[in-house]
């Protein structure tokens, strides 16, 4: 491991730990050369399949951007970040699992409607009438009465 404050590349490690539940490995490192510490993070690399757009363009999946829908839909709600970091968990999971490297946007949306209707009703009808792009207020009714 490159020292980040000299560049020196031999570096010693003085201690190991698990961090977030054995998630990943914290590890404070020492240089040999300046003697300087500094902390590295190991996770392990992990390869989710490709989303693929309505318009048929593939991205790459991004966790920060549906934690970022998640917390929109659940904006002012009574939900702990651990009960939407465990709906992370279970999506991800659940895209690991999928037999290809590719899934549909509609696919994923789907998932976190699921997941949503399971934490708060409010912000699955919140997430599910942007999601869905209602036409009319019989469509709309129709989600609000299938969550009653």
């Amino acid at each position: 491991m490159k020292c980040p404050f000299c560049a020196h590349l031999e570096t010693q490690v003085v201690e190991t730990r698990l961090a977030e539940e054995g998630g990943f490995i914290r590890r404070r490192r020492q240089c040999g050369a300046c003697e300087k510490r500094f902390t590295t993070y190991e996770k392990p690399e992990v390869s989710f399949p490709a989303i693929v757009k309505k318009d048929g363009r593939r991205i790459e999946y991004q966790r920060d951007k549906l934690r970022a829908s998640l917390n929109l839909a659940l904006r002012k709600r009574p939900v702990s970040i651990e009960q939407v970091d465990g709906a992370i968990e279970r999506i991800e999971e659940n895209l690991l699992n999928q037999p290809h490297r590719e899934v549909a946007s509609n696919r994923l949306g789907e998932l976190v409607m699921r997941e949503l209707k399971k934490l708060d009703k409010v912000a699955y009808v919140r997430f599910a009438s942007v999601y869905r792009s209602f036409e009319d207020i019989d469509e709309f009714k129709t989600l609000v009465d299938e969550v009653r």
